[in-house]
Parts: structure tokens; C-alpha cells; sequence
């Protein structure tokens, strides 16, 4: 029998898996002091304010935090003048503050595990963080160049994060997240993806797989079939939270061998008040049917091995499991 970590690399190298790689099986999520510095609301809290200045709260009910926009809480008041408003928290932390950090990658078995740290938001989540949603996406058209020097001090300080990452945790995966899109289009056209993102992230995944990463999972889930191309060329191995509406089976017939997709599973469908394990299982089975063995991590859309309503996750790793037995004999 295979490792967790042997049967994801067959599944995503066209190999020989001998079960559905199960969910968030094979990750061994590690975290980091610099993302601890700050704040962040537990389920059913809020306000708080975290290390950016953003205040956010997680109502109940919801998948997680978000930002809360009223005009006095919105860190960026003129995108022009942003540099007034942003200040970066630090990333350079003593060497003691990453020991019980480095504690949790060193005991990771990493013949049955990625040891994978966990980087939120990203760089477009940070931009609608700083200066809400609706503001940013007129920024895109209205403020180019602001936006664009705001990306490029994001990703700059993604990098000094990304080195110190390396330096004390020697990962060999990393779990980013950064949604894109609505259940049914991207936020942005692929053109202005093009233009105001890929550089980005073209960047910091480099990185991250010239020293040592092997695997990078990134997260939206979302629609962003049209965003593809680029998430390959950027180098991404695994698009996490891929929705139902995005054709996965389309998607894994055309670009099945250079990126794989985890998800398939609408958390919509599974993870609501009154859900049943006939309902889970119903969607597993659609979602295994329906993309096959390669090329496809069947789980939830939601980007943690959580579930907002209490065991629909571990309702879904059963019915996977379940299942797998079924295909796989």
C-alpha cells in the first residue's frame, strides 16, 4: 500500500494510485511565527483587528473571518496615497520565536506526509483587505499604477516571508490562498490577471520551488477555469477549492499531466444546517464519477480540513474512503 504522500504524487504524475488521494490526507499543515504576530477571530467572534490593521470577524455560520468595510474601518482611504496607510508587519522574528515551529516540521514524517505551510490571504485577498472589495476592483481600472506598486510591496513582502519560511521549516509543499473568483466568474478579467497578478505569483511560487518546495497548492475556491494557463506557467501543481462549475473533467482532459485539481465538491452542496450523510455521500460519488482517478483530489471546495458545520468533513473523508474501495476494488 502506498503512502499518503506516494499515492498523491501517482494521482498528480499520471501514475498508479491505489485509492482517491482522501482529501487534505497527504498535507501536514505547518505554521509560522510572522502569521501569529497578529490577531484573528475565532468562530462566532469578532471584531478584531490583525497585524495589517484590518479588522475582521467570523460570524456564525460562515466558512471563515472576513473583512469588516465600513468607511472607519477600511485601512486605505485613497489608493493613491496608500503607502500612508499600509504598514507591514515584520518578518524578521529571533531565531526563538520559530522553535516550536520548526518542533512541528521536524516531526513530520515526510515519506508519509508534504510538510506544508499555510500562507493566507494572498496577494489580491491582502489588496480587498486593505481597501475593500468593491474600491479595489475600480482601483484596477482607475489607479493602475497605484495597484500595481501596492502588488509589488505585497509580494516583496511575501518574499521576506517565503525566506524565512525556507530558511527554519524546509518545507517541501506549500498551501497558499488566494480566491479568485465568484462561484461563476473570476473577479477580474484573465487579461488584467495577466497584467496585475501572474507577475506576482510568478514570483513568489519561483521561490518558494527554487529552494526546496516540490509541491505548491494554491486556493480559490471558485470559478477560474480561464486562469488555468497561467496557474501552470506560474507554477502550480494543485488548484485546491476547484468548484463543479468550472467543467472539472473538461479541465483534467486538457491540462490533466501539468496540474492537477482538488475539490470537485461543492462545500454549498455538503456543509449546511440539516446535512446528511446520503447527501455527502451522493456528491462523493458524482465528483469521483465524474473526474476519475488522475489528475483529481476529490474533497471539499472549502481550503482547510474543516468543515463550518460540525462533522461534515469527516463525513466526506468517510464517504471518499468508502467509495474508493468501489473503484479501486
Amino acid at each position: 500500500m502506498l503512502t499518503k504522500r506516494q499515492n498523491l504524487l501517482e494521482t498528480i504524475h499520471g501514475g498508479n494510485p491505489d485509492r482517491f488521494v482522501n482529501q487534505y490526507e497527504a498535507f501536514q499543515m505547518l505554521f509560522n511565527p510572522i502569521m501569529m504576530q497578529g490577531q484573528s477571530p475565532k468562530y462566532g467572534e469578532g471584531p478584531v483587528v490583525n497585524m495589517w490593521g484590518v479588522t475582521n470577524e467570523w460570524p456564525v455560520g460562515t466558512p471563515g473571518a472576513f473583512p469588516v468595510h465600513t468607511p472607519d474601518k477600511i485601512v486605505i482611504k485613497d489608493i493613491t496615497h496608500w503607502r500612508d496607510y499600509v504598514k507591514a508587519p515584520a518578518t524578521k522574528l529571533p531565531e526563538a520565536a520559530w522553535e516550536p515551529f520548526i518542533k512541528a516540521a521536524e516531526a513530520v514524517d515526510r515519506n508519509e506526509y508534504f510538510a506544508m505551510p499555510f500562507v493566507a490571504p494572498g496577494i489580491f485577498e491582502q489588496c480587498h483587505h486593505l481597501g475593500e472589495i468593491q474600491n479595489t476592483l475600480i482601483n484596477f481600472y482607475e489607479e493602475p499604477e497605484s495597484m500595481k506598486d501596492l502588488i509589488k510591496f505585497l509580494t516583496d513582502w511575501e518574499i521576506s516571508e517565503a525566506e524565512e519560511i525556507c530558511k527554519y521549516l524546509k518545507p517541501d509543499a506549500l498551501f497558499h490562498h488566494d480566491d479568485w473568483g465568484s462561484q461563476t466568474s473570476t473577479f477580474i478579467s484573465p487579461e488584467m490577471f495577466e497584467e496585475f497578478l501572474y507577475p506576482a505569483y510568478k514570483e513568489i511560487y519561483g521561490y518558494y520551488k527554487s529552494h526546496g518546495v516540490e509541491l505548491i497548492v494554491h486556493h480559490s475556491d471558485s470559478y477560474a477555469a480561464t486562469l488555468v494557463p497561467m496557474m501552470i506557467d506560474m507554477g502550480i501543481d494543485i488548484w485546491q477549492g476547484v468548484m463543479s462549475t468550472n467543467n472539472i473533467p473538461e479541465l483534467i482532459q486538457k491540462y490533466g499531466g501539468k496540474i492537477s485539481f482538488m475539490g470537485g465538491i461543492d462545500s454549498a452542496k455538503i456543509d449546511f444546517e440539516g446535512w446528511t450523510p446520503e447527501v455527502v455521500e451522493r456528491e462523493v460519488k458524482n465528483a469521483c464519477d465524474a473526474c476519475g482517478k488522475l489528475y483529481f483530489i476529490p474533497g471539499a471546495s472549502q481550503g482547510l480540513a474543516m468543515s463550518t458545520f460540525p462533522g461534515v468533513y469527516e463525513a466526506t473523508t468517510e464517504a471518499i474512503d468508502k467509495y474508493s474501495k468501489v473503484v479501486f476494488g
